[in-house]
C-alpha cells in the first residue's frame, strides 16, 4: 500500500495544505495540481516577458520550506507547476533547496507546432462547435496537450525528489506513482481506471474531504483547519480516501460522490490519456471515521486522440459600478444604465455585448411578490466586451461623469476608472497521440 496525497486543487489553493501533509502523518507521495485552462495563457503571457517565467511560482518557495521533511521521510513531489516552463521551475526549486533531485516532463507545449500540424490536416476543430481552429489562428496564446501518468512514472523511476510537468491530466498526478510502484502496465485497463477515479477524487484538494459541500455542509468540523484528502492505494486497484487524523473537514461517501459527479462528461466513458474509465463500475462504502473505500473500477482502452488545451485572444472587456442610495434607489440605478447606454449610443460605439446588473434588489416571489421594497442602496454594474479595445476604454470614462451629470446620490467610485483587460478564451480540440513526444530530462 502506498499513500498518496494532494495538497493543491488550484494555482492560489491553501498555501499550508502542503506543509501540513507532510507534518501530518505518513505520506509517501504529495501531489499538487497547479493548472487550470486559462492558467495556461497567463504563465505563456509571463514567459513572453521574462523567459525565465511561466510557471507557477508559489511553488519553489513551497519545496524550500519542506525540502528537509521530504528527503528525511523519503516523500516524493509531483507537480504540474511547471506550466509552459518545466525547465525554469525546477531551476527555481534547485535553487531554492540544493541537494535535491529534480526531473521534469516536456512535450506537451504545441505552441511553436500550430503551423505544422495544421498543415498535416488536422483541422483541431472545437469540440463543442465543430469549428476549425484556422478561424482564429493568428489570435491564440497557448497550446498544451494533455499528457498522461506514464511519462511522470518514468520521471519517478529517474529517483527524482521532485517531478515536474507542464499541462497534464489532472488524475494522472496521483496515478503516476501506482504505475511506479505497483508496475501497472500500460494494458492494464482496470487497475489504470481505479487509478485515474482515485485522481480524480482528490484531485481538487479539500472539496473531496468537506470543503464546497453541498450534504449537510452546516455539521462539517473545524473548515478552518481541513484535512486535504490521501489516497491509500493497493496493488489490486481498490483504493480508501482519507485525511490526518485531528485535521478538519470529513470525508464521507456522499462528499466523494460530489467530487465524482466534477467535470466528467458522460459518466461511462471518461476519457483520459491512460484510459476510458467508466463511472457507473465504482462502488463506494464507507469504511469507518473518514475513510471511504473505493474498488470494482472498470476501464478500457484509452483513446487515439489526445485532447488539447488552446487558449486565444477573443477581444477586451470592462465592468463599471456606480451606488446609488435611498429613496428610488433602482430608480436612480436604471436611469444610470439608460444614459450610459445613450451616450455611448451618441458617440457611435459597438460592442459585442454590453451587460447590466442591479445589485442590492430584493426581489420577492411566491406570496410576497405584490409587496414593493425600496432598497437602501443599489449597485449598479455594467459591462461590455468587443473587438476595439479603443471603444472598451471610452466606455471605462463614461460612468463617473454620472455623478455630477446624472441621477442624485451616487457615489462608490472611489477606485477610479475600470480597467480594461483582455478577454482570453478556451478551444479544446483533438490532436492524433502519435503526433504528440514526451521526454524526460533531469535537471542538475
Amino acid at each position: 500500500m502506498i499513500r498518496i496525497a494532494n495538497g493543491q486543487g488550484f494555482w492560489g489553493d491553501w498555501l499550508e495544505a502542503p506543509v501540513r501533509l507532510v507534518d501530518g502523518g505518513p505520506i509517501d507521495y504529495l501531489t499538487l495540481d497547479y493548472l487550470a485552462e486559462v492558467t495556461m495563457s497567463i504563465l505563456q503571457k509571463q514567459r513572453q516577458a521574462d523567459p525565465e517565467h511561466g510557471y507557477a511560482r508559489d511553488f519553489p518557495p513551497l519545496i524550500g520550506r519542506i525540502a528537509g521533511r521530504i528527503r528525511d521521510r523519503g516523500i516524493k513531489v509531483i507537480a504540474n507547476a511547471g506550466g509552459v516552463n518545466p525547465v525554469a521551475c525546477a531551476r527555481a526549486v534547485l535553487k531554492a533547496a540544493p541537494g535535491l533531485k529534480v526531473a521534469v516532463v516536456l512535450g506537451d507545449d504545441i505552441l511553436g507546432r500550430m503551423d505544422e500540424l495544421l498543415s498535416q490536416g488536422n483541422e483541431m476543430r472545437n469540440i463543442d462547435t465543430g469549428e476549425p481552429l484556422a478561424s482564429i489562428r493568428e489570435h491564440i496564446l497557448s497550446a498544451n496537450v494533455y499528457i498522461g501518468a506514464f511519462p511522470l512514472a518514468e520521471a519517478l523511476a529517474t529517483g527524482a525528489d521532485v517531478v515536474i510537468s507542464g499541462r497534464c491530466a489532472d488524475a494522472a498526478l496521483v496515478l503516476a506513482p501506482m504505475i511506479h510502484r505497483f508496475g501497472w502496465a500500460a494494458d492494464d485497463w482496470d487497475k489504470l481506471a481505479s487509478g485515474i477515479v482515485a485522481g480524480h477524487i482528490i484531485e481538487c484538494g479539500a472539496q473531496c474531504s468537506g470543503g464546497n459541500c453541498q450534504v449537510d455542509w452546516q455539521s462539517i468540523p473545524d473548515l478552518a483547519n481541513i484535512g486535504y484528502p490521501i489516497v491509500e492505494a493497493e496493488p489490486d486497484g481498490s483504493f480508501t480516501v482519507t485525511k490526518h487524523p485531528g485535521t478538519g473537514g470529513r470525508i464521507h461517501s456522499h462528499g466523494v460522490k460530489e467530487q465524482l459527479l466534477y467535470e466528467i462528461g458522460d459518466p461511462r466513458q471518461y476519457m483520459t490519456p491512460d484510459c476510458v474509465a467508466d463511472f457507473t463500475t465504482i462502488r463506494l462504502e464507507d469504511a469507518g471515521l473518514d475513510r471511504v473505500h473505493g474498488c470494482g473500477i472498470q476501464g478500457g482502452p484509452r483513446p487515439p486522440m489526445l485532447k488539447a488545451s488552446i487558449s486565444y485572444h477573443a477581444g477586451w472587456k470592462a465592468s463599471g459600478t456606480l451606488v446609488y442610495s435611498w429613496p428610488q434607489a433602482i430608480e436612480k440605478a436604471h436611469a444610470a444604465d439608460r444614459i450610459t447606454r445613450q451616450r455611448l449610443d451618441q458617440l457611435g460605439l459597438r460592442f459585442d455585448e454590453i451587460y447590466t446588473e442591479y445589485f442590492g434588489v430584493n426581489a420577492c416571489h411566491g406570496p410576497a411578490a405584490h409587496a414593493v421594497h425600496d432598497p437602501t442602496e443599489v449597485q449598479v454594474r455594467i459591462s461590455m466586451r468587443g473587438p476595439d479595445k479603443r471603444a472598451v476604454d471610452r466606455f471605462t470614462r463614461e460612468m463617473i461623469p454620472l455623478v455630477l451629470t446624472g441621477p442624485p446620490g451616487g457615489t462608490g467610485y472611489g477606485e477610479g476608472r475600470p480597467d480594461v483587460r483582455q478577454i482570453v478564451a478556451y478551444w479544446p480540440a483533438l490532436v492524433p497521440r502519435d503526433e504528440i513526444h514526451t521526454r524526460v530530462e533531469v535537471v542538475e
